[in-house]
């Protein structure tokens, strides 16, 4: 089984523990802890074995493999999840726009507010990606139907004697 199987499968047992919260706060703490070192030192590369790399970061095989599930989406060549071992050899190549992208879209402020973030995006950058991800939740209908056109439910009428009332 691989690791990120192994990962998935502890924390779907964590759903209903007594431990649930802590189990999560310690993980979000240490995912924390290795974007603040990435982001610090300016890494848009991270290569080497995946149990060197966690070592490297301070957690284990476990943790780091759900760290590279949680930054798959950001990195320019995705890594295959399901085929994590310890000797999986990875090139993470973060595109540290669409990172920080994907932190707002998953709402994880602890992660984009990091003050790290100055030496690679800069507060202007970082304003524009943000307009870019409000206006991508922004629903437009384009079509909407004017009060003196015919109902969209084929009635005949106008949409204002109809639907419209």
């Amino acid at each position: 089984m691989s690791l990120y199987k192994k990962w998935e499968a502890l924390a779907d047992s964590k759903v209903n523990a007594p431990d649930y919260e802590e189990f999560w706060t310690d993980y979000l703490k240490k995912e924390q802890a290795i974007y603040k070192t990435i982001l610090a030192n300016k890494q848009s590369v991270v290569e080497g074995k995946l149990k060197d790399l966690a070592n490297e970061y301070g957690v284990d095989e476990l943790t780091f493999a759900a760290f590279v599930s949680g930054i798959n989406t950001s990195l320019i060549n995705p890594v295959d999840e399901d085929s994590l071992e310890e000797d999986t050899h990875l090139k993470l190549e973060i595109d540290f726009e669409k990172l920080y992208y994907n932190m707002l879209d998953a709402k994880a402020n602890w992660l984009y507010e990091l003050p790290e973030w100055d030496g690679i995006l800069t507060v202007e950058r970082r304003k524009e990606i943000r307009k870019e991800y409000n206006r991508s939740r922004i629903v437009v209908n384009e079509n909407k139907v004017g009060r003196n056109e015919p109902c969209p439910c084929g009635s005949g009428k106008k949409y204002k004697k109809c639907c419209g009332k």
